[in-house]
């Protein structure tokens, strides 16, 4: 079982990103949140990927998965940390890489070019958004880190608690 830790420092040279995914929040304050609907669940996750050689780091990576998965656009996205995932079977541990951003234009969904599905999308309080994610302390900190950075940088001083689908 991969167990995780969540790390606000640089990613140490030499560790292995194999994801990058974005906290994207709108000036209202709310987490948008990527929603897949199967017939027998519905799965709430962030939006973002694996990076590629031609991406120009983890900033290009961030603002193509989104692009990509939720067709929406971001300001300047700003690094939070990263999730250590540890396999315990003696494999490297690799980082998973979180970054928060506020989200400039919201498109209409559109099929991933990835694997052709059309993902929802559902914008809640970051508080909602954390127990949706449903990635307990973790996640939590991750989601609240993003509330934070946000928040401070673009003068949003409280989440609407209208849920919105877009």
């Amino acid at each position: 079982m991969v167990k995780y830790s969540w790390v606000e420092e640089a990613v140490p040279e030499g560790m292995v990103i194999r994801q990058v995914y974005c906290i994207m929040l709108d000036r209202d304050g709310r987490v948008m949140l990527r929603v897949e609907k199967t017939p027998d669940r519905i799965r709430y996750s962030l939006a973002g990927g694996r990076p590629e050689t031609f991406d120009n780091g983890i900033e290009g990576t961030c603002r193509r998965e989104l692009l990509e998965e939720v067709n929406t656009e971001i300001e300047t996205p700003v690094y939070l940390g990263y999730q250590l995932a540890d396999e315990q079977n003696g494999t490297p541990a690799y980082a998973q890489v979180r970054m928060a951003a506020l989200i400039r234009k919201i498109g209409e969904k559109k099929p991933d070019p990835d694997n052709g599905k059309t993902y929802d999308r559902l914008l809640v309080t970051p508080e909602k958004a954390a127990v949706l994610l449903n990635w307990g302390e973790v996640g939590y900190r991750q989601v609240m880190k993003a509330k934070e950075v946000v928040y401070s940088q673009y003068g949003i001083t409280k989440a609407s608690d209208v849920e919105e689908w877009v």
